[in-house]
C-alpha cells in the first residue's frame, strides 16, 4: 500500500475519539467515554456533596472498515483521560426521586503514531467538560433508577486545521438512564445497565455534523466478600455503541456518510465499597471485538468516589 494511503487510513481510523478530538471530519466514535458507567448505574449517592475521579485509558491498534474487516494499517492510537466529577444530591424529593446535579471536568491526552511515519497527531490539556443539571434518582429495596439530562460543552482546545486538539469543537446534548436491580433480597447479585443517546451539533470551523450515537454500558456483579467495613463485588461487564444517523458536511463523501460505526466490548469489573466511610474503589477492563468503521482495542479504567 502506498504511504499516503496509510496516512489517510490512520487519519480516518483515529480521528476524534471520545472526549478528546483530533479532526472530526473523520469522526468515528461518540463523545461518551464507553464503560465508565457500567457498574452501579442506577444508584444515586447519599444526600450532600460527593467527588469521584476516573482514570480511563483506551488503546487501539486495529483499524476496521464498515464490514468489520481489518485495514492494512500499523501503529497505535491511545487516549488517556482523568475525569473529575463533583455531585450534589438534595435531601428533598421530587416525584418521589432525589434530585442531583453533576459537573465533570476532564483532562486528556491523545496520541496517534504510525509505524511508518512516527507521530501523526496528539494533544493534551483541559478537554470538553460535561454537565448534568437534571438527575432524578429513585431508590427501592430491590432496584435503583436514574433519569438524566446532560450536555457536553466544547471547552477543550480545538481548531479545524490543528493536529493537537483536545476538544471536539461542537456541543452535544444527551439523554440517559441508569438502572441497578437486585434479584435476591440479600443483594448478592447486582445487575446494572446504562443507556445514553447523543445529539451532536455542527462542528465549528468545518460545517461537519457528526452522526448521532447510542451508547450502552452493563455489568453483573456478585458479592464475594462482605462485612461491616467493606463489600467486594466482581463480575462480567461490557459496553456497546452504535452510530444511528449519517455524518454530513461540505467535505463528507457519500461513502463516509453511509458508514456507521459499531463498537462492542466485554471484560470484567471489580468494586470495593466502604459503607462506613461512604467511599468506593473500582477497576474495569474491556476488550473490544467485532467493531466496524472505527479503531479497535481495549480499555483499562480505575475510579474512586467519596461522599462528604
Amino acid at each position: 500500500m502506498h504511504a499516503w494511503k496509510k496516512v489517510l487510513l490512520w487519519t480516518i481510523a483515529a480521528a476524534y475519539t471520545l472526549i478528546t478530538g483530533m479532526r472530526v471530519q473523520a469522526q468515528n466514535r461518540g463523545v461518551y467515554p464507553l464503560g465508565m458507567s457500567a457498574i452501579n448505574s442506577g444508584i444515586t449517592p447519599a444526600p450532600g456533596f460527593s467527588y469521584s475521579n476516573q482514570l480511563l485509558y483506551y488503546s487501539r491498534d486495529e483499524a476496521k472498515d464498515n464490514d468489520g474487516n481489518n485495514l492494512p494499517v500499523t501503529g497505535l492510537n491511545y487516549v488517556l483521560m482523568d475525569m473529575n466529577s463533583f455531585t450534589w444530591v438534595s435531601k428533598d424529593e421530587i416525584l418521589g426521586a432525589h434530585y442531583s446535579a453533576t459537573a465533570t471536568l476532564p483532562f486528556a491526552k491523545n496520541d496517534l503514531t504510525s509505524d511508518l511515519h512516527g507521530n501523526i497527531s496528539g494533544g493534551a490539556g483541559f478537554a470538553d467538560s460535561y454537565y448534568m443539571p437534571l438527575i432524578l434518582g429513585w431508590s427501592r429495596e430491590r432496584a435503583a433508577v436514574r433519569v438524566i439530562y446532560g450536555f457536553l460543552a466544547p471547552t477543550g482546545r480545538f481548531a479545524a486545521d490543528s493536529n493537537s486538539n483536545v476538544g471536539s469543537g461542537y456541543w452535544t446534548h444527551t439523554i440517559s438512564s441508569g438502572q441497578t436491580f437486585y434479584p435476591t433480597r440479600g443483594k448478592f447479585l447486582a445487575l446494572s445497565a446504562f443507556e445514553m443517546y447523543e445529539f451532536h451539533t455542527t462542528q465549528e470551523g468545518t460545517g461537519v455534523h457528526p452522526g448521532e450515537t447510542f451508547d450502552l454500558d452493563y455489568s453483573a456483579l456478585a458479592s464475594v466478600l462482605g462485612a461491616g467495613r467493606f463489600r467486594l463485588q466482581i463480575g462480567p461487564a461490557g459496553y456497546e455503541a452504535r452510530q444511528t444517523t449519517a455524518k454530513t458536511g461540505p467535505q463528507v463523501s457519500l461513502v463516509e456518510s453511509k458508514n456507521r460505526y459499531a463498537i462492542n466490548a466485554l471484560g470484567f469489573a471489580l468494586s470495593v465499597a466502604f459503607p462506613r466511610r461512604k467511599a468506593s474503589l473500582n477497576l474495569k477492563y474491556f476488550k473490544e471485538f467485532a467493531d466496524r468503521s472505527t479503531f479497535q482495542g481495549y480499555s483499562l479504567q480505575f475510579s474512586g468516589a467519596t461522599t462528604f
